[in-house]
């Protein structure tokens, strides 16, 4: 069961919760493509201008997969929440992009 998401945070401690084992950095890696039907329907959609939604709501995805990834991989090492939760991306090759989410993998209690 992956960490709670109320339990990730990008701040370095969680209100109302004390550290009390750190466990290291975990991460979450997702590399997508876009589909050529993606591309075309993006294309039209800059014709008009505005929010390309095609694009919105496969970056919406790809960051949730990241994410839900790097939650899982903090459970399995025994973490119960995530500090310094961050996003990265880079594009590796034209029209294929990594999404990488990461944070340190800490072990809470309340106070």
């Amino acid at each position: 069961m992956p960490v709670n998401p109320a339990l990730v945070t990008t701040a370095l401690e969680l209100p109302g919760f004390r550290i009390v084992r750190s466990l290291g950095v975990v991460r979450g890696i997702v590399v997508r493509s876009r589909s050529v039907f993606g591309s075309i329907g993006a294309s039209f959609q800059t014709l008009v201008g505005g929010d390309i939604t095609i694009y919105t709501e496969l970056c919406e995805k790809t960051r949730a997969d990241a994410f839900a990834r790097m939650s899982e991989h903090a459970a399995q090492i025994g973490a119960n929440a995530v500090i310094s939760f961050r996003y990265d991306a880079n594009e590796i090759m034209q029209g294929v992009t990594e999404v990488l989410a990461y944070g340190t993998a800490v072990v809470v209690e309340s106070l």
